[in-house]
C-alpha cells in the first residue's frame, strides 16, 4: 500500500474469525494491534458472522467504535458516556421470529441430510440466522458436504454464505456491506460510496467478497489463500501472515508515522 494512500486512511474494517483471531483465539498481539489503531484516532469496526449476544460484549468492551454481526444483521454501537447500546437491525422483531421458526424447520433438515455438520455453539445467542457449524468443533466436513447445506440453504429461498468456521443462512438479501453502509451513514455521517478509498477491510473467507468487491483498500490475510478457488472477488492485498499475525501486519503497515 502506497503511503499515499496510507496517510488517507479514515478506518479500518475486519472481520473476526481467522482474521482478528488464530486458531480460534484472540492473541494478546492482535487485540493490542486492535487497541492501538483505535487510539490512533481511527474508526475500528469489526464486521463479523458472530451473533448478537456476542457482539453487545464486544461493543460495550472491545476498543472499537462499533461492531456489524450476523453477516450484517445489525449493528450495536455502545455509547460509554451515556451508558447506552444503540442496536440497529434489518428486521423487525416480528419478522425475526417467524424467520427463526423457518430456520429451525431447515436446520433440522441440513443436519439429517449432512451427517457430521452440527449447529454452531454460539447458536442459541443469534437473533437473525442459522450457523451451521462445519469445522469449528466438528471434524472439517468435505468441500462438497459444504457446498450441499449451501444448496440446502438456498433451495428454501435463503441466503448462504461461507466462512472460515461456519455456513450461514438468513431469509433477507442483505450482507456486512449493506449493514456496514447504514451504520456508517447513521452513526458517522460518512457515505462509503464517495469515500470508499478512505477505508481498509480485513477479511479472510468468501463471505467477505462484498466487502473485498466495495473497498479499493481491501486486504485478506494470508490464510485467505484457502479459499482462493471459491472467492467471487478478491481483495487487492495479501498479507504475509496469517490470522491475526497478519492483521497485526497491517495495523504496523497504518501506524508507520505518518
Amino acid at each position: 500500500m502506497a503511503d499515499d494512500i496510507r496517510r488517507c486512511i479514515r478506518g479500518v474494517f475486519t472481520d473476526i474469525d481467522d482474521t482478528l483471531t488464530t486458531d480460534g483465539v484472540l492473541t494478546a498481539e492482535a487485540y493490542s494491534a486492535l487497541s492501538r489503531i483505535k487510539n490512533a484516532g481511527l474508526l475500528t469496526i469489526p464486521i463479523t458472522g458472530r451473533p448478537a449476544g456476542w457482539c453487545d460484549h464486544i461493543a460495550r468492551m472491545w476498543p472499537i467504535d462499533a461492531v456489524v454481526g450476523e453477516n450484517g444483521a445489525f449493528y450495536f454501537r455502545y455509547d460509554g458516556e451515556r451508558k447506552r447500546m444503540l442496536k440497529r437491525f434489518v428486521c423487525s422483531d416480528v419478522q425475526r421470529k417467524e424467520q427463526r421458526r423457518r430456520l429451525i424447520e431447515l436446520g433440522d433438515r441440513i443436519l439429517a441430510e449432512v451427517p457430521g455438520a452440527a449447529l454452531a455453539s454460539d447458536q442459541r445467542y443469534r437473533e437473525s440466522d442459522l450457523a451451521i457449524d462445519y469445522c469449528e468443533d466438528v471434524p472439517r466436513l468435505a468441500p462438497t458436504e459444504v457446498a450441499r447445506i449451501v444448496e440446502l440453504f438456498e433451495s428454501h429461498g435463503a441466503t448462504a454464505k461461507i466462512s472460515s468456521i461456519h455456513v450461514n443462512g438468513w431469509f433477507g438479501d442483505y450482507d456486512k456491506l449493506s449493514m456496514t453502509r447504514t451504520l456508517m451513514q447513521e452513526c458517522f455521517d460518512i457515505d462509503i460510496e464517495t469515500c470508499r478509498d478512505r477505508f481498509v477491510f480485513v477479511g479472510d473467507s468468501p463471505n467477505d467478497c462484498p466487502m473485498f468487491r466495495h473497498f479499493p483498500n481491501s486486504v485478506g490475510v494470508a490464510n485467505i489463500g484457502e479459499f482462493a478457488a471459491s472467492l467471487e472477488f478478491a481483495p487487492a492485498y495479501i498479507t504475509k501472515g496469517s490470522s491475526g499475525a497478519g492483521f497485526t501486519e497491517v495495523v504496523d503497515l497504518l501506524l508507520v508515522p505518518r
